[in-house]
């Protein structure tokens, strides 16, 4: 009698400790198969929006832009809002950036803080100026940020159809830069894209 309880002991103490190890071990999966693929391929797994959407409106917004030559002299630019105005839900903030890299590698246009982030450029102002840690010589003034000559703002809207067999998405997305100071729309375009597919 004793063995046995000893035994059922033991059993308990050892499921325990494997209990205890599952819980703090990560448990690594063998049964998939993981590979990298082309960033820029075209990408069909569903018709809803993705990256090669947003690659293509990207590409064709900065393209865009740069031919205008609207750009001369290095102007400052903000982002503004741009709206989902879909069913899906889109990162629109994603798109932006895609765009706002692109256009900054072209040494062509400086971007200011957009106003989801001047927060944060407030706050660090006040830390530097206001905390009394750092020495007077070295901190960023205040009122010295450069104000934005244009802002970009947009929206992203779609027309969802579908029947018992097909189902098609058309999505438009507009962008429009507008001089800060006179309120002018200087530069508009859009990118339609289409996308289908059958049950």
């Amino acid at each position: 009698m004793s063995r046995l309880i000893t035994s059922t002991l033991l059993l308990c103490a050892a499921l325990g400790l494997s209990a205890c190890q599952s819980l703090s071990s990560p448990v690594v999966r063998l049964d998939r198969q993981v590979n990298y693929g082309d960033a820029k391929a075209v990408e069909l797994v569903t018709n809803e929006f993705g990256s090669t959407d947003l690659q293509m409106i990207a590409e064709k917004m900065v393209g865009s832009l740069l031919e205008t030559g609207i750009f001369q002299g290095r102007p400052t630019v903000t982002i503004s809002t741009v709206k989902n105005k879909t069913s899906e839900y889109i990162d629109t903030t994603n798109v932006m950036n895609s765009i706002q890299t692109t256009l900054v590698k072209s040494g062509k246009v400086r971007f200011v803080r957009s106003i989801a982030e001047m927060q944060q450029g407030v706050d660090e102002l006040q830390r530097q100026n206001q905390s009394g840690l750092y020495k007077q010589t070295s901190t960023a003034k205040v009122g010295n940020m450069k104000a934005a000559k244009y802002t970009l703002e947009g929206e992203l809207t779609s027309i969802v159809k579908q029947s018992s067999t097909t189902k098609d998405v058309f999505y438009k997305f507009t962008l429009k830069m507008i001089d800060v100071e006179e309120g002018i729309i200087e530069w508009q375009d859009e990118k339609e894209i289409r996308k289908s597919s059958k049950r």
